[in-house]
């Protein structure tokens, strides 16, 4: 005997650690990124100088034990030093140069991008050059408090841990230039970094390269005045070309004139700055690099997909408005011409406890103008609630009642159509209530003898709430624009079991009603359309259902008919490599289905965080703008949607609310349907509580 698993529960802890984690890896990913290269510094207007043995002294300070004591290069000693790498493309570059003159140069790396490029700082050791800290994330030091220096030194030295097993002694300060350019502010933050062990390294040049002026202005900027010196140079931060062109020719220039190009430390006879770390401090630096790392490449990830995602969703919204509108003109410009012989319906309503709502289906069902014979069948599927005593009290003609033990939908609409008289049935939920022109409209549809099945139109009822709104937004704009493309591709993945009209034949080709998923309506209309039938929309065959009142209703709603959709997706997956009919179909609507009903919603909500990080860390002009743009798009979209079924487009108003709330609620849905199907559970059926929306009042009117 087979154990039937359970419904998971504790995937939802998963899934917010989950997003924890995902929140996490996007802050270290903002922080590391927040200030890249030579980012706005905003000076007071009359900043107070260090003190004058400090501006008047050499580049290099030891403020070690609180008295600073400064260092100059030896003659004809250049010491390039070169700020805010490693860069993947001009870092490289500029080691290669040197490589080919035999030069060495200090490198002053910010730990985030130590931590992004680690392969890049070990080549930078390797081959022979030093590494010094310029901070994590290019932080004013000056203006700072005093915990962030601590951290952005503390987090930059564990990355150089964790990207080649070092620490260094060697600190540049963001922002800092020559001694003589030094403030007090910047100056007590040189005496914090001073006393914890960081020989702060100024510059003797400073060739503003990151200002771009042109190769030969950076060149005579570092090759001016005598002596040796401390010139400083960026390796990231923009476009590098002229520092690369200029560190050329400034080693040709001065080699030949007997200088020598080497690191700070071996230029001043000080001991290498690169200090091997602990097991510990590399283990620690390791998670760090890779955190870091990841987070880069998920910010990156994310951004692919959130272009993607806005392209496929660009082209899904165009596409639907223009079927929409080649099926509106279709269907409007050849009006089909009524039966000339109206045959006999039978009217088939599956009800489990439906007390709330049966009368007024069963009555709406009857108030009706077709000309043609008519029977209402009503199939109690072993209801605990008055159900059928209250079909029994109509008394009503043409209303038959059938009693069974519980089953299920599929096997109450399977008996019901085994108990109907006619051949034209139509299945109709014990919830839902048709206007007297419904049955008419899907006759006439059925008149086409290569039609096997006619969808009609879903109207929710209880719009009158927050949620009735946007769940009518959702049945006028997506499901409907959805059924006329698919009515124009013959594809029809879904005839709504709240209104459908099918032939006998058309249900016996497939086997009657499918009792093996859980979206019966949509398991069988795959069926009808692979057997070659043809399954049509028609917009004027107007249904009206009552729809979830409350979120819990509305889950247990949607993830039953998610779940069984993707058990009808598996179950007709062959369709999508065969031939003909269901080819057709499988090649048209399994990819559409998966695509932005599967993989799209679960890739949302990591989307939509993206999206937040963007507003909070990058530039927020394109995340707002886009998310400005697609709610305008969708507006546009549901009021040509709205005209086409003849409603007000007032419940617009809802719409970006129900962007930020209602749709994390179906993507949630998508996620537990995917888990669920993943861990090989069988969802039980789950039932919605009837408010009676239709009770002891009329058929709604658009």
């Amino acid at each position: 005997m087979t154990r039937r698993r359970s419904e998971p529960r504790g995937h939802w802890a998963l899934l917010a650690l989950g997003g924890l984690a995902l929140a996490a890896l996007l802050l270290l990913d903002g922080f590391a990124h927040g200030a890249v290269g030579e980012g706005p510094h905003r000076t007071p207007p009359h900043p107070a100088p260090a003190p004058a043995a400090v501006t008047s002294g050499g580049p290099v300070l030891n403020l070690a034990d609180g008295t600073p004591r400064s260092r100059r290069l030896p003659a004809k000693t250049i010491a390039l030093t070169f700020d805010d790498g490693p860069d993947p493309v001009w870092t490289p570059k500029i080691l290669d140069v040197l490589r080919r003159h035999n030069a060495h140069a200090t490198f002053f790396a910010t730990g985030a991008h130590a931590a992004q490029h680690p392969g890049i700082v070990r080549r930078i050791l390797r081959e022979g050059h030093e590494i010094g800290s310029h901070t994590y994330t290019h932080a004013d030091m000056a203006s700072a408090p005093a915990w962030r220096d601590d951290l952005e030194l503390d987090l930059t030295q564990r990355a150089l841990a964790g990207a080649a097993g070092v620490h260094t002694r060697l600190l540049r300060m963001p922002y800092s230039s020559v001694p003589g350019g030094l403030t007090t502010a910047e100056w007590r933050a040189a005496e914090r970094a001073g006393r914890a062990g960081y020989l702060v390294v100024l510059a003797d040049r400073d060739t503003e390269d990151w200002r771009r002026p042109g190769t030969a202005a950076i060149v005579d900027r570092a090759i001016a005045g005598t002596g040796g010196a401390v010139v400083m140079l960026h390796d990231s931060g923009g476009d590098r070309a002229e520092t690369v062109a200029a560190v050329e020719q400034i080693i040709t220039r001065l080699q030949p004139r007997g200088y020598r190009f080497t690191t700070v430390s071996a230029a001043l006879r000080l001991p290498p700055a690169a200090v091997p770390a602990s097991g510990t401090e590399r283990f620690i630096g390791w998670t760090l690099v890779t955190a870091q790392r990841a987070a880069g490449a998920l910010t990156g990830g994310l951004g692919a997909v959130f272009g993607v995602a806005g392209a496929l969703y660009a082209i899904r919204l165009v596409a639907l408005l223009l079927f929409a509108h080649v099926h509106m003109r279709r269907v409007r410009r050849g009006r089909r011409p009524p039966p000339r012989h109206w045959p006999g319906v039978s009217v088939i309503v599956p009800a489990y406890n439906e007390e709330a709502g049966i009368a007024a289906t069963v009555r709406s069902l009857l108030d009706t103008d077709y000309p043609g014979a008519l029977e209402v069948v009503v199939v109690d599927d072993g209801s605990r609630d008055a159900t059928a005593a209250i079909v029994e009290s109509l008394a009503l003609p043409g209303v038959r009642l059938v009693r069974k033990a519980n089953g299920g939908k599929p096997s109450a609409l399977n008996a019901g159509v085994g108990m109907a008289l006619y051949d034209v049935l139509v299945l109709v939920d014990g919830d839902t209530v048709f206007q007297r022109d419904t049955i008419r409209h899907l006759v006439t549809a059925l008149e086409d003898p290569s039609v096997g099945a006619v969808s009609g139109n879903t109207k929710v009822a209880n719009r009158g709430g927050i949620l009735g709104r946007w769940q009518h937004i959702e049945y006028v704009i997506g499901f409907n624009l959805d059924r006329r493309m698919f009515d124009v591709l013959q594809c029809m993945p879904t005839v709504p079991g709240a209104i459908g009209a099918f032939r006998r034949a058309a249900l016996a080709s497939v086997g009657g009603v499918p009792e093996d998923t859980l979206a019966e309506d949509t398991d069988l209309t795959m069926a009808i359309c692979r057997t070659g039938w043809r399954v049509i929309y028609e917009e004027n065959a107007v249904a009206w259902t009552e729809a979830p009142a409350s979120l819990r209703q509305l889950w247990r709603q949607r993830y039953r008919w998610c779940y069984g959709t993707m058990q009808a997706m598996w179950k007709h997956r062959g369709s999508v490599v065969q031939g003909g009919a269901s080819g057709r179909f499988g090649r048209r609507a399994l990819p559409y289905l998966l695509v932005f009903q599967v993989v799209l919603p679960v890739f949302a909500p990591a989307v939509d965080l993206f999206a937040v990080f963007g507003v909070l860390f990058l530039d927020p002009v394109a995340p707002l703008v886009t998310w400005s743009l697609f709610v305008a798009a969708q507006a546009a979209a549901g009021a040509y949607a709205l005209w086409l079924d003849g409603e007000r487009i007032r419940p617009l108003w809802a719409l970006p609310l129900q962007q930020v709330v209602y749709r994390q609620l179906m993507y949630l849905v998508v996620i537990q349907s995917l888990v669920t199907a993943a861990l090989g559970a069988r969802l039980r059926w789950h039932t919605i509580r009837r408010t009676g929306t239709f009770a002891d009042a009329p058929v709604p009117v658009p």
